[in-house]
């Protein structure tokens, strides 16, 4: 099993992809665009969990949650878009924000746990005979 998939919250997106992706199939004849672009978003925010997670420094690893961690807030983005359009109807609407916002607090939660590269954190420490070069 690789790292990635012990993850609740790869579990969870995998789940709410799973769920999303057969509605925007539906909807892709009438709104091919915006469709696309919520595919593409909610698949970016599985893969680049999964690479983060395969980053061997603690700087990468951030860099890619973040990254998914926007690909998400695209996502509610289109959603409100779509919403505002009626494309979408407001109680599944309701229900797929819920879960991108439970997702957004676990990966808000991942980024945080992130420590600072070791290799920098000299260079941080007031007590460091490097503080500050």
């Amino acid at each position: 099993m690789f790292d990635f998939e012990k993850l609740d919250v790869y579990q969870k997106i995998r789940v709410l992809n799973k769920d999303l992706l057969p509605w925007i199939f539906k909807i892709k004849t009438e709104h091919k665009d915006l469709a696309d672009q919520l595919q593409r978003a909610s698949l970016s925010i599985a893969f680049n969990l999964a690479e983060g997670t395969g980053r061997h420094s603690n700087a990468d690893k951030k860099r890619f949650y973040i990254m998914s961690r926007s690909s998400l807030f695209e996502c509610v983005a289109i959603l409100h878009v779509m919403l505002d359009n009626q494309i979408i109807a407001p109680e599944i609407f309701k229900i797929v924000y819920d879960q991108y916002e439970q997702v957004s607090k676990m990966m808000l939660g991942m980024i945080r746990n992130v420590p600072d590269d070791d290799r920098l954190s000299a260079f941080k420490e007031p007590d460091s005979p490097h503080y500050g070069v």
